[in-house]
C-alpha cells in the first residue's frame, strides 16, 4: 500500500476486520488544518497571503504548506478517550489498527509514532487530499470493499462509512447521523459529551464581561442619569463584550499549543477538545457581526472606538503579546478603551485625569499578571517562557515596575480628586479624598498576594471573586457616590 506506513497488507474476514481510525474530530478532539493555520499565522501574520495562494493551488498544497509547525507536539493533543479504549480493545483482541487521515502524512506520522498502536496509515501527501471518496478508495484498495472497520465523524466519512464492514461515528452531527442510519445497517455510535451552554459562556469568557462595566464610568463622574445615556452606556456594554469574545475565541485558537501546556488554561474548551475549532472559528465573525450592530444603534463615534479597540486587541493576540512591556502598555489600554468608549456612547469628552488615572491603574494590574505569571514558572521550576518576552530572572523587576504603576495611579486620583474640574461637577468633592487610601489597601494588598503565589492568573478575575476585594472596591465606590 503506497499510503501505509510500516506494513504488510493483511487479510480481512467477518470475524477479524482491520479497525480503521480517522484523526481529526475522532481520535483528536481537534482539527489539525485549524491548528496549524493558526500556528502559522501566530508565527508569521503576514503569512497569510502565502496561505491564500497556497490554498488557490489545492487543500493538498495548502496541508503540505502547513505540515511542519514549529510548535507541534503529539503528547499535548486532545485524544479521545472512548476512540482510544476502543482501538485498546481491538489490539486486545488481535485486530489490526490504522490510521486513515485528510492530515498531511508528516503530522500523521508523528501522532503514530508518538502513540504506538498502529500497524500503519493513510494520510495526505503534497498532491493528494486524503479525504471523502478519495480515502475510501484507498482503504478499499487495501482492505476490499466491506474488509474493515470505520471511525469517523462527519460529512466527509460518509463515503467510507459506505465500504465499511461496520461504521462507528463519535460526535456526529444529527444531520450525517441520519445520513449514516439510511446507508449504513451495522452502525454503532460511541459515547461523548457535548458542549452546553456553560461550554460556550468559558469560551466566549462571559465572566469577564464585567470589565465592561467601565463604560459606565464617564456617566457617573459627568452625572447623566437620562434614560437615553443609560441605554447608549447599556449598548455599548453588550458591544464591548461581544466584541471581546470574538476576540477572546481568535486568542484561544491562536494559543493553542501553550494553553495545552498551562497548568490552568489547558482546561479552557479549544486547549482540551470540548468544542470543535471548527464550530469557535464560525463563531468570530457570527459575534463581530453582532457587535457592530449594536455600535450602529449608538454613535459614530462609538464605532470608531469599537473599531480600535478590535484592532489594537487582534494586534495583541497575534504580534504585541510577545513583546516586552508592550504587551502590558496595550493591555492597560484596552481597558481605557472600554472608558474612552463609554464617553463616546454618551457624547461627553473624557477627563484627561481620568484616562491617565485608569491607564496607570490597569498598567499596574496588567504588570501584576505577568508577574503572577513569573511567580508560578519560578515555584515549579519551569524554564523561561517561550511566549512571552519575560525571563524568569526579571521577577523582581516587573514587581517593582507594577507597584510603581500603582502608586502613580494614587498620585493621579489625588491630582483628580484636587482638580477644578471636579470641583465642578461634585457636590461633596472633598468625600472622593477618602476613597485614596482604600484603592491604595487594595492594590498594596494585590502585589504581597501576588508576590506570596496567592494570586490567580488574572487579578481581575481575583478581584471578581475574592470577597475582601469585593467589599474593598465598594466601599471606594461608595465614597465616589457619596460626592455626587
Amino acid at each position: 500500500m503506497s499510503s501505509v506506513g510500516g506494513s504488510s497488507t493483511p487479510q480481512s474476514s467477518d470475524s477479524s476486520r482491520p479497525l480503521v481510525i480517522d484523526l481529526d474530530g475522532t481520535l483528536v478532539r481537534s482539527d489539525l488544518l485549524i491548528e496549524t493555520a493558526f500556528s502559522e499565522l501566530r508565527r508569521r501574520p503576514f503569512s497569510i497571503v502565502d496561505l491564500v495562494l497556497a490554498t488557490c493551488r489545492g487543500k493538498a498544497c495548502l496541508k503540505h504548506r502547513l505540515s511542519t509547525p514549529a510548535d507541534f507536539d503529539p503528547a499535548i493533543l486532545p485524544f479521545d478517550p472512548e476512540v482510544l479504549n476502543l482501538i485498546h480493545t481491538a489490539r486486545h483482541e488481535g485486530r489490526q489498527v490504522y490510521l486513515a487521515s485528510a492530515t498531511h502524512e508528516r503530522l500523521v506520522s508523528r501522532i503514530s509514532d508518538h502513540l504506538g498502536v498502529f500497524n500503519g496509515w493513510f494520510a495526505t501527501d503534497e498532491m493528494t487530499n486524503c479525504a471523502a471518496e478519495l480515502k475510501a478508495e484507498k482503504l478499499v484498495a487495501a482492505f476490499s470493499d466491506g474488509g474493515f472497520d470505520y471511525v469517523g465523524n462527519d460529512a466527509a466519512d460518509l463515503p467510507v462509512w459506505r465500504h465499511a464492514g461496520k461504521a462507528y461515528a463519535i460526535r456526529s452531527s444529527a444531520r450525517v447521523a441520519r445520513r449514516l442510519s439510511r446507508q449504513c445497517d451495522n452502525v454503532e455510535h460511541l459515547a461523548h459529551d457535548r458542549p452546553t451552554w456553560r461550554t460556550w459562556a468559558r469560551l466566549l469568557r462571559a465572566h469577564q464581561y464585567v470589565k465592561n462595566g467601565l463604560v459606565f464610568i464617564p456617566l457617573l463622574t459627568n452625572q447623566l442619569f437620562d434614560v437615553h445615556s443609560l441605554a447608549n452606556a447599556a449598548l455599548a456594554l453588550i458591544a464591548f463584550s461581544l466584541c471581546a469574545s470574538s476576540v477572546y475565541v481568535l486568542n484561544d485558537l491562536v494559543d493553542l499549543q501553550d494553553d495545552r501546556g498551562h497548568r490552568s488554561k489547558c482546561r479552557r474548551p479549544l486547549a482540551c477538545g470540548e468544542i470543535p475549532l471548527s464550530h469557535a472559528l464560525m463563531a468570530i465573525p457570527v459575534l463581530l457581526l453582532l457587535s457592530f450592530m449594536v455600535a450602529l444603534t449608538i454613535t459614530p463615534a462609538f464605532i470608531l472606538v469599537l473599531a480600535g479597540y478590535f484592532a489594537l486587541t487582534t494586534a495583541y493576540s497575534f504580534v504585541l503579546k510577545r513583546k516586552m512591556i508592550l504587551d502590558v502598555v496595550t493591555l492597560a489600554a484596552l481597558y481605557t478603551a472600554r472608558v474612552v468608549g463609554g464617553s463616546a456612547a454618551i457624547s461627553v469628552w473624557p477627563s484627561p485625569w481620568l484616562l491617565a488615572f485608569m491607564m496607570s491603574w490597569f498598567l499596574s494590574l496588567a504588570l501584576v499578571k505577568r508577574y503572577t505569571e513569573l511567580i508560578s514558572r519560578r515555584a515549579a521550576n519551569l524554564p523561561d517562557s517561550k511566549s512571552r518576552d519575560y525571563k524568569n530572572g526579571d521577577i523582581g523587576m516587573v514587581g517593582a515596575l507594577a507597584a510603581g504603576a500603582g502608586m502613580n495611579a494614587l498620585t493621579l486620583y489625588a491630582l483628580y480628586a484636587a482638580s477644578d474640574s471636579v470641583q465642578d461637577l461634585y457636590t461633596r468633592p472633598g468625600i472622593l479624598w477618602l476613597a485614596g487610601p482604600i484603592l491604595a489597601c487594595w492594590i498594596a494588598r494585590i502585589l504581597l498576594l501576588a508576590h506570596r503565589g496567592l494570586m490567580h492568573d488574572d487579578p481581575i478575575v481575583f478581584a471578581i471573586k475574592d470577597k475582601v476585594s469585593l467589599a474593598t472596591l465598594g466601599v471606594a465606590s461608595a465614597f465616589v457616590v457619596a460626592a455626587l
